[in-house]
């Protein structure tokens, strides 16, 4: 795997840059995914491994727009075939 972050990687099927999710709690903030980037490249594979509560589950939500109340997709530009998935309409998105 090629880490992005640097900028954006036109070879890559899925970039994710500088991703971050939170929710707001009455606690206050949970900062849920917290600066993740990376790149897929057509015939390579991902896994993402960690500690249980790393932000694995949510990093893939966020991705897929299925972040439940209260999160939100706070900053980071998500990628797919060359197409921000943050700016397409709901519908489109599915």
């Amino acid at each position: 795997m090629r880490q992005g972050g640097v900028g954006i990687d036109n070879g890559a099927i899925l970039q994710v840059t500088d991703l971050h999710t939170e929710f707001h709690t009455k606690a206050g903030v949970v900062k849920a995914v917290n600066g993740v980037s990376f790149a897929v490249h057509p015939r390579e594979v991902l896994g993402v491994m960690g500690e249980i509560g790393c932000g694995k589950t949510m990093t893939g939500l966020s991705i897929l727009d299925l972040v439940p109340f209260p999160g939100k997709v706070m900053d980071g530009t998500i990628s797919f075939a060359g197409r921000n998935l943050r700016n397409l309409p709901r519908e489109e998105l599915r």
